[in-house]
């Protein structure tokens, strides 16, 4: 079983300060999980995931299996060895990206059929095969096939997909117990809650998946078009039925107004592309709020992104070269907002952390997104 350890309550709400031990680390948990898809963080090198001190980065399941393929990563000892990534590492199993293929993807109750994106191929997922894919990734932590249902959808569609999900999550474990690890180190199975904005299915889904006891269990099906407030309502319920002594996942969330709304409901991990595809496009995250560096108010500014921040962007540059970089469409630009973004969402993890083993959580949540807020109709 996954070594997860809680350390702290908040005793005003349900924040929590734990430690999950993998093979291959410590992770300290909140925690905030870069997205590295294809075996990349999109704009930025395992070397600066290090340096902004990433604990535990993510993989897709769907897109390895297809590009560079698991042959490649089974002959290279996986993907920790394929990408020379020392810490810990999640995969998805890909369910998400099958629901965006709504139009190449036929679902059964034995798997998934879907065409690729890429060259139109077939192919067919059930439980047992991502299982298989998984083992040969290699991820510490490797998640259940599931249907992530959009929103909004039909209440009796949700139902039939809570069953299918359940049902996929059995499987998923069964060929877990029944297989081993290819390389030299655990992984650990990670079950996921379905059940759309409903409470009811929500307690369906979250308390049989509790009964057949995976290593930890992640809240799907949120951040898929809900209001915000659905998706605190839907997560501190959830919360509320799952066991403390295992670590909760708020998969593809968020804003930093999410993750701390969510922290308050009591999750410990969480994972989005927020903050490298917006880097990307120009769009900053700072302790008093998002500026678009593109602006034009930047082209003489000379202070950092963010003056409270200790990323190498904003110790060596002002706004008004990320602007230049930005406006006259040098690569250098993405990278550097990519890795100021990815330092600001991990560090706002290490601080609530410090906050709730502090006891101040409340205090700095409130702090923070009143910062945060000051100059939202404003340019910073």
């Amino acid at each position: 079983m996954l070594d997860f350890k809680l350390l702290k309550k908040d005793a005003r709400t349900k924040a929590r300060a734990g430690l999950l031990q993998t093979d291959h680390g410590t992770v300290r948990t909140p925690v905030f999980m870069p997205v590295g898809t294809r075996g990349s963080v999109k704009a930025v090198e395992q070397r600066e995931l290090l340096e902004i001190n990433a604990q535990i980065i993510l993989g897709n399941t769907y897109h390895l299996y297809q590009r560079p393929g698991v042959d490649v990563l089974r002959s290279l000892g996986g993907l920790h060895s394929f990408i020379s990534w020392s810490r810990p590492m999640l995969t998805d199993s890909g369910g998400f990206q099958i629901l965006s293929l709504s139009e190449l993807r036929k679902l059964t109750k034995d798997g998934v059929e879907f065409r690729s994106h890429i060259d139109g191929s077939y192919h067919f997922f059930t439980p047992e095969k991502i299982i298989e894919v998984e083992r040969q990734i290699g991820a510490d932590i490797i998640m259940v096939l599931d249907e992530c249902p959009p929103y909004p959808a039909e209440r009796e569609y949700i139902a039939k997909s809570v069953e299918l999900t359940h049902s996929w999550a059995l499987r998923c474990k069964e060929s877990f117990v029944n297989s081993s690890q290819l390389y030299n180190y655990n992984q650990f199975l990670f079950a996921i809650i379905q059940g759309g904005t409903h409470l009811d299915l929500r307690d369906r889904s979250a308390t049989r998946l509790i009964e057949a006891d995976f290593d930890g269990y992640a809240i799907g099906g949120l951040a898929v078009g809900e209001p915000a407030e659905e998706m605190y309502r839907v997560t501190n319920h959830v919360t509320d039925i799952l066991p403390e002594d295992k670590p909760r996942y708020l998969m593809g969330v968020g804003t930093p107004e999410n993750l701390l709304e969510a922290v308050e409901r009591g999750v410990d991990m969480f994972d989005c592309v927020m903050p490298t595809r917006n880097g990307r496009n120009a769009q900053i995250f700072t302790s008093k709020g998002v500026l678009n560096i593109k602006n034009a108010v930047y082209r003489l500014d000379e202070p950092p992104l963010d003056s409270g921040c200790d990323c190498h962007t904003c110790k060596n540059y002002s706004r008004a070269y990320l602007r230049h970089l930005f406006n006259v469409g040098e690569i250098l630009g993405l990278q550097l907002a990519s890795l100021h973004n990815l330092r600001f969402f991990i560090s706002l993890m290490e601080q609530a952390r410090l906050s709730i083993i502090e006891e101040r959580f409340v205090e700095f949540k409130e702090e923070t997104l009143a910062n945060m807020d000051k100059k939202k109709k404003e340019e910073i």
